[in-house]
């Protein structure tokens, strides 16, 4: 009787082309070890001098550049006056929220003098992302590009661009960032605003004493440059734009985008956009620049922070060999929501997205500001609106964040009384959203409360912004996860008309979304990552008054469904 070698060689063949495809994918995977030492160093801005804190010494921080695949060791040292935590922004952080770093919500923080070692793999994920601090103020300051290529041998969906430039947006005040934050901690508030806004930490042209520092771009004519693009300012979004060039979208928060062509972008804190430009204008200097878009009925910085894209076979100009002054782009008004709505609805997945259908968690948050009244209207502690103190809120309920322990801690330890699981899935009590709402519905309760997911299930949430005391684009941020934007609008969102008009088909993926000001934004994700993860506005003043909630979502069935150990080295409160 002849052998069955033959039935098995196929097998055979394929048992060996696995194994050969794996540890070729496990070769190419490379771990990065990085130091980052958190300390306060002279910086000069403005023509002033402080004391900053700053990771290695630089403003912005570090840029980390790595594949789809990779593993990260940085060990943070914390050589600053102020506990400090580091976010790994967007990271996916599976099974694994003891590197998220949220300080009092996956672990506590890291005391001065002290050091803690973020561990994590990038898993199916490139783009930009970035990282920052994320303890009260510090982020205004420690943050950096996080770039991640795709694996070796795989192409970017779009022509390879000559070259790739990080373009990090921030906030300056010409004082201690935590400073500031104090005294509106202190008062109850608005914290005062930001003196400059920057472009890889500097300011450019258009302020006092900065001009010499302003961050320069050169390229060659005809060139196609990609422009990763971070909002890493505080409390302000932004319109972007490059004078006399048009932008290519191919990206945003680490996923691809269906490509289109625009001549400005708007971008909110913790978003990332990567876009293309091409060198294809007569050869000279163009202003690359940034001023904020403003929906709140309250101050902000107006100024315009710029950069500069400048030919290198640019004519220099006949005095003093200086070359002739850059070309400024348009830029929209403050206040122009019409062009900030239009391109967000441009932005879709570049092909059809399994987007989940059957929805196990229906959830409506609303978002938004409110106001503590005081006992005592006449006290310095209560500055706010006619002698209250600031809040924020979701679902009426304003985050506190615990001091025992952290939240992941405290569950993972099964230590009781740090928080509690009925967080509402939807308002307390229904009312016109963004009508002309009660003095009565304006003041939050404050706690910390948390929604258990199951493992797996479907969520839906639709995200409603409020009037209460201003309406305003709230740029949502949920940790852990990827989610897909299905829609959004303006008014109160109505299951009845507006579930219709979901786009189920190729929503784009992002890791932050902006209410729209008096609208509703509706997302959609799987709870496949266990932990306990935080989602809040990123906008600063809105997080440390208590617009953020948290998701416990609780372990599956097996090792690959469940959160792994804790580090040995994990700080303690």
């Amino acid at each position: 009787m002849e052998p069955h070698n033959k039935s098995l060689c196929p097998c055979l063949f394929l048992g060996v082309f696995l194994i050969f495809t794996f540890l070729v994918s496990f070769t190419n995977a490379e771990i990065h070890r990085h130091k980052f030492v958190i300390q306060a160093v002279p910086v000069k801005r403005l023509c002033r001098t402080h004391s900053t804190i700053t990771v290695n010494g630089q403003f912005p921080g570090p840029t980390l550049e790595v594949r789809d695949g990779d593993t990260l060791i940085i060990n943070a040292i914390n050589r600053a006056r102020y506990n400090v935590t580091l976010h790994w922004h967007g990271v996916r952080q599976l099974r694994n929220p003891w590197a998220d770093g949220p300080a009092y919500v996956t672990q506590c923080p890291i005391l001065p003098g002290r050091s803690y070692t973020y561990r994590f793999t990038i898993r199916n994920q490139e783009g930009t992302l970035w990282w920052h601090a994320h303890s009260r103020w510090l982020r205004a300051t420690v943050y950096g590009a996080l770039i991640i290529h795709p694996r070796m041998g795989s192409p970017y969906p779009f022509p390879t661009p000559k070259r790739e430039i990080p373009i990090l947006l921030g906030e300056w005040w010409d004082r201690n960032p935590m400073d500031v934050l104090k005294l509106a901690t202190f008062t109850g508030a608005q914290p005062n605003i930001s003196d400059a806004y920057t472009i890889n930490g500097q300011p450019g042209d258009l302020y006092r004493c900065s001009k010499k520092e302003t961050v320069i771009f050169p390229v060659n004519a005809g060139e196609t440059i990609l422009l990763r693009i971070i909002n890493s300012a505080m409390n302000q979004e932004l319109f972007f734009a490059v004078a006399n060039h048009a932008l290519t979208v191919v990206g945003v928060d680490a996923a691809y985008t269906r490509p289109f062509t625009t001549n400005v972008i708007m971008i909110a804190p913790g978003q990332t956009t990567n876009v293309l430009l091409t060198a294809n204008q007569p050869p000279a200097r163009y202003y690359m620049a940034a001023h904020a878009y403003n929906t709140a009925n309250a101050p902000f910085d107006n100024t315009t922070t710029t950069a500069i894209l400048s030919y290198k076979s640019a004519p220099r100009g006949a005095t003093r060999g200086k070359s002739a002054a850059p070309i400024f782009p348009q830029l929209p008004g403050f206040n122009d929501t019409a062009t900030a709505t239009a391109f967000t609805a441009r932005i879709k997945s570049p092909s059809r997205v399994k987007v989940p259908t059957r929805i196990d968690e229906n959830l409506f948050f609303t978002v938004g500001l409110g106001l503590i009244n005081c006992t005592n209207p006449n006290s310095p502690r209560c500055q706010g609106p006619n002698g209250t103190r600031f809040a924020a809120s979701m679902n009426n309920v304003s985050f506190v964040l615990p001091r025992r322990n952290s939240l992941m801690q405290a569950y993972y330890q099964g230590q009781p009384g740090v928080f509690t699981t009925d967080f509402p899935p939807v308002p307390p009590l229904q009312f016109d959203y963004t009508g002309n709402v009660s003095r009565g519905l304006w003041q939050p309760v404050k706690r910390t409360k948390l929604y258990k997911l199951k493992f797996g299930s479907k969520v839906q949430i639709v995200l409603q912004g409020t009037s209460i005391v201003s309406v305003e684009d709230h740029p949502m941020h949920l940790h852990g996860y990827q989610f897909y934007v299905i829609g959004s609008g303006f008014g109160n969102f109505n299951p009845a008309r507006d579930t219709a008009n979901f786009n189920l088909i190729d929503p784009p993926q992002r890791n932050t979304i902006g209410t729209p000001p008096g609208g509703w934004v509706a997302i959609r994700f799987v709870a496949d990552n266990p932990g306990v993860w935080l989602m809040h506005c990123h906008l600063d003043s809105h997080l440390g008054w208590g617009l953020a909630m948290a998701f416990l979502v609780e372990n599956g069935v097996g090792r690959l469904q469940t959160v792994q150990p804790p580090p040995l080295d994990l700080p303690r409160c």
